[in-house]
């Protein structure tokens, strides 16, 4: 009994010290300038100058919000879509926690890109940032068999 008390006990052990260290924050691994609410709200003072562009999944976005304003392009796919981004802007890179957007703000200054930074809007929203949360679009209607024929209104 004690042996099997044992090993509930540093399953349990285990179990929470991976749950631990997966909530631990990543070393910074970018060269890209992790920024904070003040040097991010900073940017967005002069959008004119500034292009946010969000590198998350459609799910995150309506599940987590953005800045008010903001290019998607998804993480995996920027490469593929540079020509839609204009070299004429600042760009911020978001993403959840910053590491995503990092990963970007790296590629697009190698390609000639201004990159300001990266942060991650949940980071931006704990330290006090306004995230604007964005409503999911409504579900597609379902296909219905259609009449057949032209649609006639009936007249009373």
């Amino acid at each position: 009994m004690n042996a099997l008390k044992s090993v509930i006990t540093l399953s349990l052990a285990l179990a929470a010290a991976s749950a631990l260290a997966q909530q631990a924050p990543q070393p910074w691994q970018y060269k890209t300038k992790q920024l904070d609410r003040a040097e991010v709200d900073k940017l967005l003072a002069k959008p004119e100058k500034l292009l946010v562009v969000d590198v998350r999944r459609p799910d995150e976005l309506t599940a987590k919000g953005s800045f008010p304003v903001y290019l998607n392009v998804q993480a995996r796919e920027v490469e593929q879509h540079l020509s839609y981004i204009p070299k004429d802007r600042v760009i911020l890179t978001v993403s959840n926690h910053a590491h995503r957007a990092g990963a970007v703000g790296d590629l697009l200054a190698r390609k000639g890109y201004k990159v300001a930074g990266a942060t991650g809007s949940e980071d931006y929203e704990a330290q006090g940032g306004k995230i604007t949360r964005v409503a999911p679009p409504p579900p597609r209607p379902t296909a219905q068999a259609a009449p057949s024929g032209p649609a006639v209104a009936a007249q009373q």
